[in-house]
């Protein structure tokens, strides 16, 4: 059985950032479950079904076929034996995507095929629902926030970085929206095992949350 880190919070807390770092120190393999809801809505368009159509998105998502590993240091989506990585960007795949992946069908196969990844691997995940739903025995489950002001500069910085224009009060609003989203939706709500440990990274950088994380999987696993 392989060692799991579940990594779970709201939106713009860094869970990807943070993960993969993590991942990286301990040599375990990040999965990136966005990735891998990509990688279904590819098989559905390569097979052209109506992604509008729960019934035939249900009935064909079955036969995707989706594992992530890593070759010379890159994560490499495999579907049905093939890398699929330089096609899972494109914005077709990402609406199809948007799309299905609420479909129960869907959510559930790829419940089943992370879970069997974790299973037999070592392994860093991280989302709204890792530690409660999906890895509910993971070895180290992390909750991790930041306040909303924090979040929203971050966020805000982001953009600016990249030369786009931004209103950080706007940003704030969408993030707290978000937050409500995802703490009231019927399936699997954002919230805080029991069992997890709270990372606040209101003040701290990404190299001490990193620290702070590895600390805990060392008191935990070690």
């Amino acid at each position: 059985m392989g060692c799991n880190i579940a990594i779970d919070g709201p939106a713009g807390a860094g869970k990807s950032t943070i993960a993969k770092r993590v991942a990286k120190e301990l040599s375990f393999i990040y999965v990136d479950t966005g990735a891998m809801y990509r990688a279904v809505a590819l098989y559905l368009l390569r097979n052209e079904i109506d992604g509008t159509d729960a019934e035939a998105v249900a009935d064909n998502c079955q036969s995707a076929e989706v594992f992530i590993r890593y070759e010379n240091g890159e994560q490499v989506v495999i579907l049905n034996g093939e890398n699929v990585n330089q096609y899972i960007r494109t914005e077709e795949v990402g609406n199809m995507a948007s799309k299905t992946s609420a479909n129960p069908a869907v959510r559930a196969h790829l419940l089943n095929l992370q879970r069997n990844l974790a299973a037999k691997n070592d392994v860093v995940m991280d989302g709204r629902d890792i530690g409660t739903v999906v890895l509910p025995d993971a070895q180290v489950k992390i909750y991790l926030t930041a306040s909303v002001e924090t979040r929203a500069k971050r966020r805000y910085d982001e953009y600016l970085a990249k030369g786009e224009s931004a209103d950080l009060e706007e940003i704030k609003k969408d993030i707290e929206n978000r937050d409500h989203q995802d703490m009231t939706r019927e399936i699997s709500p954002l919230r805080q095992a029991e069992d997890a440990v709270l990372v606040d990274s209101s003040f701290m950088n990404i190299d001490e949350v990193v620290a702070a994380i590895l600390e805990i999987y060392k008191d935990k696993v070690e």
